[in-house]
């Protein structure tokens, strides 16, 4: 069965507005505002006061969607984001290339994608079309074998995902019964002695509400230079974090294996901003962390990460998708894989609004007392019918 179309769109993503609605399909009342309205969150930009409050100041951005259609009609569909570059990319440079192709040969068009790509830069940008296009392919031939992807790619290894609660509404996480919560940074480098101090008191704050026994990360999320990134790690060395994450901006990998060496005793993760089997490789072989953590909808999709799965459990090194069960490309990967034992949650939406309800497709799961399940219909799951695609549209 070969490609009939592939076709790139900007489509409305709650991802990118953080899973919050002003209007809930169950009509559950807020409580108050989610953390994401207000919280500040250090980040690359933090020293630039006019980009200082919010991310969406500065950040490139835009959802996109990509639906594949097969010669019979089945269809599949990917996401990714950064808006017109990448949707110009798939219809531009990919689509021509991979319409006509074998629908089922999912490395093959993963294989030509990257080779295509590489006069400009597989990684960043053309990694996130990619992503778009393979996760599309891959909901497609789980429609045609009438499977889900994760049969697909061995079958589930877990009785159920462990997943943790990524955001700053930590009494809502609890009450929610997460055994584990990651906290965005406030402060970063350029808040100096006084920014280190504000993001202990909050560590310490919720270590006090969360008690021993639930576990706690810090996500850095880039904001740091390796000094001030050592100077809060020995700070929060009591309080028994479970990683510390993303300090550093991606590319300074000499920063990377600093930070390694300074801190051997603290479990480090990154990677989200990596974006292929190369740029893991490389940390691998040098032990620049404990836990990788791409994003399946940037690094390649689900046949790139699945090779950077394969490269960090040689290395030891677990696998932990950034913001991997706030889709069911990242819940299938994850059932399917030994290497994955935790699933993160991104939980932007209100305390008190049940998680069905903030929902990115219709077919996806959500955590139960902290644990998840994907579904088990054909591909990925999505639950998308041709009004909840167009409802999708811009």
């Amino acid at each position: 069965m070969k490609i009939k179309q592939i076709r790139a769109f900007a489509i409305r993503s709650e991802m990118v507005g953080a899973l919050y609605r002003e209007k809930t399909p169950s009509g559950a009342q807020p409580r108050r505002d989610p953390w994401t309205r207000q919280a500040r969150v250090a980040g690359p930009m933090s020293g630039y006061s006019q980009f200082k409050a919010s991310r969406s100041s500065w950040r490139l951005d835009g959802a996109v969607g990509c639906l594949v259609t097969a010669e019979d009609g089945t269809t599949g569909f990917g996401v990714s984001r950064h808006g017109r570059a990448v949707i110009s990319l798939i219809n531009d440079h990919f689509s021509p290339l991979l319409e006509g192709q074998e629908a089922l040969a999912t490395d093959r068009a993963w294989d030509m994608m990257m080779r295509a790509s590489s006069p400009y830069g597989s990684s960043g940008i053309a990694a996130y079309a990619i992503s778009a296009v393979d996760l599309a392919l891959w909901d497609l031939k789980g429609k045609v074998l009438d499977r889900p992807v994760y049969e697909l790619i061995g079958g589930p290894v877990h009785d159920s995902i462990f997943c943790y609660a990524t955001g700053n509404d930590t009494d809502w996480h609890m009450e929610l019964e997460f055994q584990a919560t990651k906290l965005a940074c406030p402060y970063g480098s350029f808040d100096g002695l006084a920014g280190l101090t504000a993001n202990e008191e909050l560590v310490h704050r919720t270590r006090e509400m969360i008690g021993p026994t639930v576990e706690l990360m810090l996500d850095c999320w880039l904001a740091f230079d390796l000094e001030y990134a050592v100077r809060l790690a020995e700070r929060l060395r009591p309080y028994g974090l479970r990683w510390i994450e993303d300090c550093l901006l991606p590319d300074q990998l000499e920063a990377h294996a600093g930070l390694r060496n300074r801190l051997p005793w603290m479990s480090l993760a990154t990677g989200e901003h990596w974006y292929t089997p190369s740029s893991f490789l490389t940390a691998a072989s040098r032990q620049l962390a404990d836990i990788f953590q791409p994003d399946i909808c940037w690094a390649g999709g689900l046949t790139g990460s699945m090779r950077i799965n394969h490269i960090a459990e040689a290395a030891g090194i677990e696998v932990i998708l950034h913001a991997g069960m706030n889709t069911p490309y990242g819940q299938h990967l994850t059932y399917a894989s030994a290497n994955m034992r935790w699933g993160e949650f991104f939980l932007g939406s209100a305390p008190g609004v049940p998680l069905k309800d903030a929902l990115i497709f219709p077919g996806m799961a959500v955590p139960d007392q902290g644990l998840l399940i994907p579904n088990a219909e054909p591909g990925f799951g999505l639950g998308l019918t041709e009004a909840v695609l167009q409802d999708m549209l811009i």
